[in-house]
């Protein structure tokens, strides 16, 4: 065997490094656990043997959780384990929705003012920085106010709030990148500039932009609960925690647990989202392998 064979053969793929490097970040395996769960509830909804989450029950209304209804259920007798299933589609829809809309503007505009500059650089500078002049949930309750309450306004709303983040940290990535070797040499040789950005810019700009997006759904899943519970998100009587939520808090101290379980779920997807982004930032970091 000879020496580059065996170099190369003891050399781990980068692929390998970034899995290796994943898997020993206990907290990222827990939060990719908590992600799979709930992803794997919300696309099971249709097939698990549960009853409809808008069947109403006068006779069982504000029931405890018991064998019959294993979270209990709400002021009208609808299951609150059912409709917890089926909120949970609503959420993780509406995070990674918003979050993919941020991205398809954000990341292309980010590109073109960190690669042409100028006064291109200039227009999208100014108009990302008004944008973070006003802060996250207050631009996307103004948003989705002004098209109207429904899931689908609602993460538009959160995406196009979300965009900045996007545009600023694509625009950086790419001031860096573009001025390493590798590109002033693909300048060099003549190769035309959709090339060069697809090629050499866009892919070495994609980790930092992955853990972000990763970030900002655990930040889109808070928000449009919080539209949910203003009445501007998902609207009754399709199920929604952010709803439950506004539901709930009418009936804290008759039945404290229609608050509870839309809680809790809010709190263990977002941490899991939160979690598996730390551990995709240090597994992607090229300076910790």
């Amino acid at each position: 065997m000879s020496v580059a064979e065996t170099t190369t053969t003891a050399l781990p793929k980068p692929e390998n490094r970034v899995w290796k490097k994943f898997r020993s970040h206990k907290s990222a395996m827990l939060g990719g656990i908590l992600v799979t769960f709930f992803i794997a509830i919300a696309l099971l909804a249709p097939v698990l043997p549960i009853p409809d989450p808008a069947a109403t029950d006068w006779g069982a209304v504000r029931q405890a959780p018991s064998a019959a209804h294993w979270m209990g259920t709400d002021e009208i007798g609808r299951d609150v384990l059912s409709r917890m299933i089926w909120g949970a589609q609503a959420s993780l829809l509406a995070g990674v929705i918003s979050v993919g809309i941020a991205v398809a503007i954000g990341v292309p505009l980010g590109i073109v003012a960190g690669y042409f500059g100028g006064w291109i650089d200039a227009i999208i500078s100014r108009c990302t920085e008004a944008l973070l002049a006003a802060p996250f949930l207050i631009l996307a309750i103004a948003l989705a106010a002004f098209l109207g309450p429904s899931l689908t306004n609602a993460m538009i709303a959160i995406g196009i709030s979300a965009t900045p983040i996007f545009i600023r940290l694509t625009r950086g990535q790419v001031i860096n990148i573009k001025v390493e070797d590798y590109v002033e040499s693909a300048h060099a040789i003549g190769l035309p500039t959709r090339l060069i950005l697809s090629r050499y810019i866009l892919p070495n700009a994609l980790p930092p932009i992955l853990v972000q997006a990763t970030l900002t759904i655990a930040t889109a899943i808070i928000a449009e609960a919080s539209l949910s519970f203003l009445g501007l998100g998902q609207q009754p009587p399709s199920p929604s925690w952010g709803s439950m939520l506004n539901t709930a808090k009418n009936f804290l101290n008759q039945a404290p647990w229609m608050a509870l379980y839309p809680g809790i779920s809010i709190f263990l997807v977002v941490l899991g989202f939160n979690l598996l982004g730390d551990g995709l930032r240090d597994a992607l970091d090229p300076r910790e392998h």
